[in-house]
């Protein structure tokens, strides 16, 4: 198998279509596109800044929607057998499970999730649109492992989300051209644990007060 690396600012609108061009010039049609990449930075509703959020907005929901359509309007048919092209956005399950913890990474999350069967509408019969919201994969942010090693496990199956999990979703959708405008969580069950802050904080907690406890 041969893999390739481009690079973009998914951020700069321009860049993102110099990217696209630039595949189509050097690869030919695009069948299929997983948005996965993403801004994830801490901010709350009241500590917020239109900059960082403008960012992240760019590069959580923008650019998936923008790669989707150019997608869809290439004006060749699929080199597959399958009767449409796809694209699956790569989610968290925080938008099925809400706190207000990284406040502008799960807003623009959310307007991504609203947008998978909207976006499924418009770019149909073109290209199938499709959603994956997995749980908590690896250490993020100021994440440590102590903590991953706790917060991995807060969901209904106790044990932390398997990343071969989610790609095997999401081939699954890749290859099943009868779906579209869906969203399938792979987060064993955590997005149906609700908590009033992000897992890595409420874990935190308990690891301070678990240390503070030993003698």
């Amino acid at each position: 198998m041969h893999i390739d690396v481009v690079q973009a600012d998914l951020a700069n609108g321009e860049q993102r279509a110099q990217l696209f061009e630039h595949i189509l010039d050097r690869f030919g049609p695009v069948d299929g596109l997983i948005n996965n990449a993403s801004l994830f930075e801490p901010d709350t509703g009241l500590e917020w800044e239109s900059e960082q959020a403008r960012r992240q907005l760019e590069v959580n929901l923008l650019a998936p929607l923008s790669l989707a359509s150019l997608l869809a309007k290439q004006a060749t048919e699929p080199a597959t057998e399958t009767p449409s092209r796809f694209v699956i956005h790569v989610l968290d399950q925080k938008v099925l499970n809400l706190n207000p913890d990284y406040f502008s990474y799960t807003i623009s999350k959310l307007a991504l999730e609203r947008a998978v069967a909207l976006q499924a509408q418009a770019l149909a019969p073109h290209a199938r649109v499709c959603g994956v919201a997995p749980g908590l994969l690896y250490e993020s942010g100021p994440q440590s492992t102590a903590n991953w090693l706790k917060a991995s496990r807060v969901n209904l199956l106790r044990r932390p989300t398997s990343p071969a999990d989610v790609a095997q979703t999401a081939l699954f959708l890749a290859r099943t051209p009868s779906i579209t405008g869906v969203t399938i969580a792979v987060d064993n069950g955590q997005h149906l644990v609700p908590l009033e802050r992000d897992v890595m904080f409420v874990v935190e907690e308990l690891l301070g007060n678990t240390t503070s406890d030993t003698p």
